[in-house]
């Protein structure tokens, strides 16, 4: 009996990174996507070295997404200077609604980096299964943050994080 119960949990410790988005170890995935005007990069170079990146999957249907990229951005001109950091959100938006992105985020003024994931390949890769899902990559690249959902207030914990690797 002993035997079993340490077998399972050896497994489900092994398995657990996978539930819970990518191991806190990994760097920025290599995977192709397309920015705001849909011109391939992959999204490994759109993570700086030398400046904390945060990562937000969302999608123009996602009504906490908009809400968390909208608490963010009353905030980000502070977090860029105080921080030396960067935002690249992800949409999932699929091919038939990625047209409704652009006009959002000139609609909202936003002034991130917009990345177009129509096939959802980076958020398979990155374990995403529902948005809004935030990852913070340090200078060094690493992913060392992710959060799932969103609830007002919750970019409190970022900066939280941010002020703690800017240290």
């Amino acid at each position: 009996m002993k035997k079993q119960i340490t077998t399972f949990l050896i497994a489900a410790l092994a398995i657990a990174p996978s539930l819970f988005g990518q191991d806190a170890t990994q760097e920025a995935p290599s995977v192709n996507v397309k920015n705001i005007d849909g011109a391939p990069i992959n999204f490994n170079s759109t993570v700086e070295k030398g400046k904390i990146t945060i990562v937000s999957f969302w999608a123009t249907w996602c009504g906490p997404c908009i809400k968390e990229l909208q608490a963010i951005d009353e905030h980000y001109a502070d977090w860029q200077s105080k921080y030396n950091v960067k935002l690249v959100a992800v949409s999932i938006d699929d091919a038939r609604n990625s047209r409704k992105v652009k006009p959002k985020v000139l609609a909202e003024n936003w002034q991130y980096q917009i990345i177009l994931d129509e096939n959802m390949d980076l958020a398979r890769a990155m374990n995403v299964n529902n948005p809004p899902m935030t990852f913070i990559y340090d200078k060094n690249g690493k992913l060392v943050f992710t959060h799932q959902g969103y609830t007002p207030g919750a970019e409190e914990e970022v900066e939280a994080k941010l002020a703690e690797l800017a240290k």
